[in-house]
């Protein structure tokens, strides 16, 4: 009779258990795609701002933008080789572009001189704002501490390059006033 009472309540126990222990994996999992968002999106951004930047200093009409896109091509490139070696340390696959940045790649493959300048550095403006915010979170955040070391590091660089970016886009004329009020509305 003892036995009749005491194998349900072991049933429960060890259901009850695996459902906790399924709950603690799937927060951890949560956590850990976080951080594998982050390194996947900050390692695209880096690829598409090298290949943006290539393309401004080969296309862009004022030496502003060709200036910028020069520095952009240089600094991401130890940036990718860094987010790179991160990803590694992690064991997160090495960064790839993802689709939504070779799309932007390629409507400037497509772009006349005459408009690129101007679109060029509002788009610069738009993803260097949403890469500070990328870098901030994964900083304040990020629970893969070499991950969000990295971040931390990083972070200063990226607001620079926004600051630049800003300034560039005013040069030439770029209206960014509207990219910037948006997005920092939608944080």
């Amino acid at each position: 009779m003892v036995v009749k009472f005491l194998a349900p309540a072991a049933v429960i126990g060890l259901l009850l258990n695996a459902s906790v222990s399924h709950a603690q994996a799937v927060g951890k999992t949560a956590v850990l795609a976080s951080d594998s968002t982050f390194i996947q999106t900050a390692g695209s951004l880096g690829l598409m701002q090298a290949k943006l930047g290539k393309l401004a200093a080969e296309n862009g009409s004022s030496s502003a933008v060709k200036e910028f896109g020069k520095r952009m091509v240089e600094e991401y490139a130890q940036a990718n080789k860094d987010l790179a070696a991160g990803a590694k340390q992690a064991a997160y696959p090495a960064p790839v572009m993802l689709r939504r940045h070779q799309e932007i790649v390629n409507r400037f493959l497509g772009m006349g001189r005459s408009s690129f300048d101007k679109n060029y550095m509002a788009e610069m403006v738009n993803q260097h704002n949403e890469a500070v915010r990328l870098f901030q979170q994964e900083a304040e955040r990020g629970r893969v501490a070499s991950l969000k070391e990295l971040a931390s590091r990083m972070l200063p660089t990226v607001q620079q390059h926004l600051s630049l970016a800003t300034q560039t886009a005013g040069t030439v004329g770029a209206d960014v006033t509207a990219s910037t009020s948006g997005e920092r509305q939608g944080s």
